[in-house]
């Protein structure tokens, strides 16, 4: 009998939908109304970035 193993896409899955929050936090920050709005885009961008780097190296 053959063994093989099968790899998960688990990381690029998390990573890209990481990725998608982090455009959205950009989004946020670039056309937010107040300067508490932007803030809060600018550390849903860092935060989401920051995951989705660590998601594709950590579930690799």
């Amino acid at each position: 009998m053959a063994e093989s193993t099968v790899g998960s896409d688990k990381a690029l899955g998390i990573g890209l939908i990481l990725s998608v929050f982090a455009v959205i936090g950009a989004i946020v920050m670039y056309g937010g109304p107040t300067q508490l709005s932007k803030a809060w885009g600018f550390a849903l961008a860092l935060v989401a970035a920051m995951l989705g780097v660590i998601a594709f190296q950590a579930l690799e």
